[in-house]
C-alpha cells in the first residue's frame, strides 16, 4: 500500500496531526504532501523537523486533534499608548519573518509590517511599535545597495523620535549587514539592533520572540548607542547577548546561540526572565546628542574576498586584476600568508602566482586577514609575511575577513584609494582590537 492510499483510506488530509505506528516505533506529526517515493509517508514533527515513514500493510495511523494549514496569520490593530516610548522595527526578511509551509514542509518568508503585532504581542505591552516593511528577502540575496536603503530607513525612524531601531534580518549574512551599518551610520544616537531567528516563529523551539523581547528591553533600559546584534547567548532560553557589530560572526548553521563575538566579548547580556541587563563592557558607545550623526552610505562594488587554499593558480588572482577590482581582502593562512614561494618542481607555478599577486597589490588595495578567525595576523614573523608586505599587502590585524571586506568597500566608496589604504588598518568602529588577550577555551 502506498502512502496516498493509506491516507485516503483513513480519510486524512494534508496538515492533519496523526499518530503513526510501524512495528514498535511510534511517530506523531502533521501530514506533509507525498514525495516522489509513494511508499513514504512524510510528517512534520513537533520539533520542526521532517521525517519519512515507509508504510506497509501493517502500518497503523490514528487521527489526532490538530490541523496545520498554510494561511496568513491573523493581524490585529494595536492602539498607540502616548505614555509609552516608541521602538521602530524594520523588516527585511529571513527566518524571523518566516513560517512553515505545510504543503512542502519547508520554511518560507511570509511577513508584512502588521504581523509583528500579532506574532509578538508581548512587545506592544512595553512600547509603541513603528513598523517599516522593506523586503521579504533571504539574507544571502543582500547587496550593498540594500545597506543604503536600511541605513536611510534607520535615520528616518530615529529622526521621528524612535528610542531605538530593531532590524529583522536573516541570520546567514546578518554579521555582514551589522558591520556595514556600523560604518555607514556614523555617530548614530540610538541603539540599532539586528535581530534574527534560527527557527521560524511558529515552531515550539523558535528563538524569535525571545530575541525580539530582549532587544526591546535593551533599547528601553540602556544608554547604549550604535549598531549591535541581539541573539541567544546559549542554547537555553535564559539570556540574549548584545554583540559588537564588527567583531561577531555566525559560527553554527542551526544552533540558536550561533552568533559569537570573536577576539572580543559581548557588550551586554539581557536576562529574558528577570529583564535585567548586565553590561560586560565598560567602554561601549553611549548616547550623545552632541555628536553629529551622518549617513555615509556609499559602497564600492568592485571589492572581493578571496580565500587561500592549497593548489591555487595565478588565474584566481588575475581575475581581480583583469576585472579592475579596486579592493581585495585575502583570507590567508596562519599569521597572514599566501602561496607564492617555490620549493621544488611541484610548485613552480607559484612563480607566476607571486607575479599575479604583485600585480594585484600594485593596482588595488589588498588587505590580509586570517582563516583562523581567532587571533590576529603577524606579517613580520616569517619571511613570507615580510615579502607580502613589500608587495604592498596591508595587515588586517584582528579584523574578521567579512568585516574587513565590508570596511574596505565602505572606505573605497567614501574616500580616495590612498586614504582608504591608510584608514583600513586603523580602528574606526571597534573592528580592530589594540591587543588580543590569551584565553583558555577561546571557542
Amino acid at each position: 500500500m502506498d502512502a496516498a492510499s493509506l491516507l485516503k483510506k483513513n480519510k486524512i488530509a494534508e496538515g492533519q496531526l496523526i499518530k503513526v505506528t510501524e512495528g514498535t516505533k511510534v511517530f506523531e506529526g502533521n501530514v506533509l504532501p507525498a514525495g516522489k517515493n509513494s511508499s513514504i509517508l512524510r510528517l512534520k514533527l513537533k520539533s520542526g523537523y521532517n521525517i519519512g515513514v515507509k508504510v506497509s500493510a501493517k502500518t497503523k495511523i490514528e487521527k489526532m486533534e490538530g490541523l496545520k494549514k498554510v494561511g496568513k496569520a491573523e493581524t490585529r490593530e494595536i492602539k498607540k499608548n502616548p505614555q509609552l516610548p516608541t521602538i521602530a522595527i524594520i523588516h527585511t526578511g529571513g527566518t524571523i519573518a518566516s513560517r512553515v509551509d505545510y504543503r512542502s514542509g519547508a520554511v518560507y518568508a511570509h511577513f508584512d509590517e502588521k504581523d509583528v503585532l500579532s506574532m509578538y504581542p508581548e512587545i506592544t505591552e512595553k512600547c509603541n511599535i513603528s513598523s517599516k516593511f522593506l523586503s521579504n528577502m533571504w539574507s544571502d540575496d543582500m547587496r550593498f545597495k540594500h545597506y543604503s536603503v536600511i541605513a536611510n530607513s534607520v535615520a528616518e525612524m530615529a529622526g521621528k523620535g524612535a528610542k531605538g531601531v530593531i532590524i529583522g534580518h536573516g541570520t546567514d549574512t546578518m554579521h555582514f549587514t551589522a558591520a556595514a551599518l556600523s560604518f555607514i551610520l556614523e555617530n548614530v544616537s540610538v541603539p540599532v539592533l539586528l535581530v534574527g531567528a534560527q527557527r521560524s516563529s511558529d515552531r515550539g523551539s523558535s528563538d524569535a520572540a525571545m530575541n525580539l523581547d530582549c532587544a526591546a528591553e535593551f533599547i528601553l533600559k540602556s544608554d547604549f548607542a550604535g549598531v549591535a546584534i541581539c541573539m541567544h547567548n546559549s542554547s537555553s532560553d535564559d539570556k540574549c547577548a548584545i554583540l559588537p557589530a564588527c567583531k561577531t560572526r555566525k559560527m553554527h548553521s542551526s544552533r540558536r546561540d550561533a552568533f559569537k563575538a570573536v577576539n572580543d566579548t559581548p557588550i551586554a547580556l539581557v536576562d529574558y526572565k528577570t529583564k535585567q541587563i548586565e553590561f560586560l563592557k565598560k567602554d561601549y558607545n553611549r548616547k550623545n546628542p552632541n555628536k553629529k550623526f551622518r549617513v555615509l552610505d556609499k559602497m564600492e562594488d568592485k571589492v572581493g574576498l578571496l580565500k587561500i587554499t592549497t593548489n591555487m593558480f595565478p588565474e584566481q588572482f588575475e581575475f581581480y586584476s583583469k576585472n579592475k577590482f579596486k579592493g581585495i581582502v585575502i583570507e590567508g593562512t596562519g599569521l597572514g600568508h599566501a602561496p607564492g614561494f617555490v620549493s621544488d618542481k611541484n610548485n613552480e607555478v607559484h612563480k607566476k602566482l607571486w607575479k599575479a599577486l604583485a600585480e594585484l597589490a600594485k593596482n588595488s588595495v589588498v588587505v590580509m586577514t586570517t582563516q583562523t578567525l581567532y587571533g590576529r595576523v603577524h606579517m613580520h614573523v616569517y619571511d613570507k609575511g615580510v615579502e607580502l608586505q613589500k608587495l604592498g599587502i596591508i595587515p588586517g590585524k584582528d579584523m574578521l575577513p567579512e568585516t574587513a571586506f565590508i570596511k574596505l568597500a565602505w572606505l573605497l566608496g567614501n574616500y580616495k584609494p590612498e586614504e582608504a589604504r591608510e584608514l583600513v588598518g586603523k580602528n574606526l568602529r571597534g573592528e580592530i582590537s589594540e591587543r588580543t588577550q590569551y584565553e583558555e577555551g577561546f571557542i
